[in-house]
């Protein structure tokens, strides 16, 4: 048995090796795809973090709301600040046209009086509270806002219009508080002249929330996700199943040559037959799975990207990579088997493996999902493998974490090869 298991090992390899185009297509288009995807990513990443979301600045206020704004889009990370446009200092008309012109993203226009209004707003409000009735009359007319202006380029994408309003209304919010703070010190200094000190700038030097970041993982890793943390796995699974195809058309061409009714005919079992091809499948996902490592260690960090991180667990990795492999192998042999022609077994295995992808969050992640699509989702083997990689890239897990995703792919191996002996059965009493 050994030898005929070798044999046809052997008869494997040789066809795969005689394939050029496919065996290029097998390993350097997943290659490809991992650094196109991952600097295009990265690329998109960076227009949002390093500074660069162009934004200009009218502040017709000259006060309090205006300077405080005008000090919290200078020291934003996520915008480059402008507050002239060609030399001159930018205005209402100017920046609208020049947001029109796709020159800015984004235009905020602070309107003059703004800060007086809030104080009036303010002073108001604290004499309804001590002063009800003389106060309810003047009340009536109160201004409860101030309209600040923003001018939208409509290539400005939805996330970055509301996290700058959410900074805006965190300004107003905060001037308003500290107006009503220097106001209600002054009333009190007005009834207790002698009874104390006023605060001063006090509310300026307080702060009594202060934020931290920080990624959540079991055991206080200091893994960071970025586009190579998630590309990698993602294409490296992609391209496991991708050998789909070429092993779909390597039994394609037995059956077209003739030479499968001549290995019937000998004392072999299919399922020994079966081995050799799912052997040498195997050591191709693996070798798939090293070359796009190095790319995420080695290549990708040439163009200015971060080094794959690969977290601590290596028999993890081990583990679920040899499963990944297994069902991706049994995955071609069963497409194999159930076609009938190599145009069908090209089809078929091209396009399931492009459904089985985009389901299981290679293509778009699956938080972006549906919560129907994020349960069908859960079918694709795609899916279980990507979750692991996940674990062990990402939470920095160890072996046990990737050991139901493991389990789900080994058992989709079983059941593939299953159904291709079943199905190889009917069609040979056919």
């Amino acid at each position: 048995m050994f030898t005929k298991l070798k044999a046809i090992i052997r008869k494997e390899a040789i066809i795969l090796l005689r394939d050029k185009i496919g065996l290029s297509i097998l390993f350097l288009m997943p290659m490809v795809l991992i650094f196109v995807m991952t600097i295009i990513q990265d690329a998109a990443f960076r227009s949002i973090n390093e500074s660069s979301i162009p934004i200009v600045f009218v502040n017709n206020d000259k006060d309090s709301l205006g300077d405080m704004v005008e000090q919290g889009l200078r020291n934003n990370e996520l915008c480059k600040y402008y507050d002239s446009i060609n030399g001159k200092p930018a205005t209402l008309e100017t920046a609208r046209q020049a947001v029109a012109d796709g020159k800015f993203l984004l235009g905020i226009v602070v309107p003059q009086n703004a800060t007086k209004a809030i104080r009036e707003n303010v002073s108001q409000l604290i004499d309804e509270s001590i002063n009800p009735t003389e106060a309810a009359a003047a009340i009536q007319g109160m201004k409860d806002s101030v309209e600040i202006i923003i001018l939208i380029d409509p290539v400005t994408k939805k996330s970055f219009i509301s996290s700058i309003t959410s900074a805006l209304r965190e300004f107003i919010s905060e001037v308003k508080t500290k107006i009503m703070f220097e106001t209600f010190s002054e009333q009190i200094a007005e009834v207790i002249p002698e009874g104390g000190k006023k605060p001063g700038n006090t509310f300026n030097r307080s702060q009594i929330f202060r934020y931290s970041e920080e990624y959540a993982s079991k055991n206080n890793s200091a893994i960071i996700p970025n586009a190579v943390q998630h590309n990698v796995p993602a294409w490296t699974i992609f391209a496991m199943f991708f050998i789909a195809i070429p092993l779909c058309g390597s039994i394609m061409k037995e059956k077209s040559e003739g030479s499968i009714f001549r290995l019937h005919t000998m004392p072999t079992s299919y399922l020994l037959l079966m081995q050799g091809k799912v052997i040498v499948y195997l050591i191709v996902g693996l070798i798939q799975f090293l070359l796009m490592l190095c790319v995420g260690l080695y290549i990708l960090p040439l163009f200015g990207l971060p080094p794959l991180v690969m977290g601590d667990s290596f028999s993890g990795i081990l583990v679920l990579t040899l499963a990944t492999s297994l069902a991706a192998t049994g995955y071609g042999v069963l497409v194999g088997t159930l076609a009938n022609t190599e145009q069908q077994g090209a089809i078929l295995g091209s396009l399931s493996v492009l459904l089985l992808s985009a389901l299981g969050g290679i293509w778009v992640p699956t938080y972006v999902m549906s919560k129907t699509m994020r349960n069908i989702s859960e079918i694709s083997p795609l899916n279980w493998a990507l979750e692991g990689y996940y674990n062990l890239f990402l939470r920095n897990d160890g072996l046990s974490s990737v050991l139901p995703a493991t389990g789900k792919l080994l058992a989709f191996f079983i059941i593939t090869i299953a159904i291709a002996m079943t199905v190889n059965k009917m069609k040979r009493k056919i």
